[in-house]
């Protein structure tokens, strides 16, 4: 009786994992995020965007944006869109959209970028997601390498006397920051990390509990060998925490006082395992992703003077 409910178990246990990895990992529309309470906008953010005369993206399909490929380490064709400044700059900045997003949901962020900074934008749509190939998503961590080759693609466009900024947001942030434990070219400046967490391990536990209502073992261990067996990492590995350790390049760390779905505990993690030169900017009443736009001003303005003290280094 025991041998055949243990085999119960199990059987249960591996189509939960497979269920998690599809529905999680595997590279689709992920429509259970519209149902998530954590990710609803605030009023702050609501009332914003309702006062907004141009909307983000109806800008950004009225530049004239270069579309670019190029080829991952591991062989995708991998697409983003490369919005040239007006006059000749050695600046670009590199974007990482969010989980389950694409290039273009960075409207906003490269509309400050080009007008009011005057740089280079280049928006990647990461593997897996928007026009990029790949058909699971690596919650950064196979995007991080992705990243690197982004940026010698903008040098050698651009050249060696570039100043290269990441920015990244949810996801993209997380992104940014495991590619800043690489070992990055000189040309590569400093990192804006907005909402990131410290792993996949981590955010995944954090919300399975939030929207299952489930412990995270045994189900996470397997998923996360399954994910080892399907797309090439754990979730362990894929760390933020343990690469901002080895980073050598400033970090700004960004996150909403009320964020939910990436808790703001995890930006102090980070900051405070971080060995660089870093600072810390905490809006109050943002929830996940919004604290651009609950306090644009203070956004734009710690930006700014975080890039004008590091853009020389």
């Amino acid at each position: 009786m025991l041998v055949i409910l243990f085999i119960g178990f199990i059987v249960i246990l591996s189509g939960t994992s497979f269920y998690f990895y599809h529905k999680a990992i595997r590279s689709s529309s992920k429509p259970f995020l519209n149902e998530d309470p954590d990710l609803t906008k605030s009023k702050s953010a609501s009332k914003f965007i309702k006062m907004e005369t141009d909307d983000p993206k109806t800008w950004f399909s009225r530049q004239n944006v270069n579309t670019v490929h190029i080829l991952s380490n591991d062989g995708l064709i991998l697409q983003g869109y490369l919005l040239e400044a007006r006059r000749q700059t050695q600046h670009t900045v590199i974007i990482a959209h969010g989980y389950s997003g694409q290039a273009r949901d960075m409207a906003r962020y490269a509309r400050f970028y080009y007008e009011k900074l005057g740089y280079n934008v280049l928006l990647p749509d990461a593997r897996g997601h928007g026009a990029s190939e790949g058909h699971y998503i690596g919650f950064g961590w196979h995007e991080r390498k992705d990243y690197l080759s982004w940026i010698n693609s903008v040098i050698e466009r651009y050249g060696a006397q570039s100043k290269i900024t990441l920015h990244g947001v949810s996801m993209g942030a997380a992104t940014v920051l495991m590619t800043s434990g690489e070992n990055l070219p000189k040309q590569v400046k400093a990192v804006v990390a907005d909402c990131g967490y410290t792993s996949a391990k981590d955010v995944l536990t954090h919300q399975l509990k939030r929207m299952y209502h489930l412990p995270s073992f045994p189900l996470l261990q397997v998923t996360s060998l399954l994910t080892k067996l399907k797309a090439g990492y754990t979730f362990s590995e894929a760390s933020a925490l343990k690469q901002v350790k080895k980073a050598s390049i400033p970090i700004l760390f960004i996150h909403g006082e009320e964020d939910r779905f990436v808790p703001t505990s995890m930006v102090h993690q980070l900051y405070n395992a971080a060995k660089s030169k870093k600072e810390l900017m905490l809006v109050p009443n943002a929830t996940h992703g919004e604290a651009y736009v609950v306090n644009t001003n203070a956004y734009e303005t710690k930006i700014r003077q975080f890039l004008h003290k590091y853009k020389e280094r």
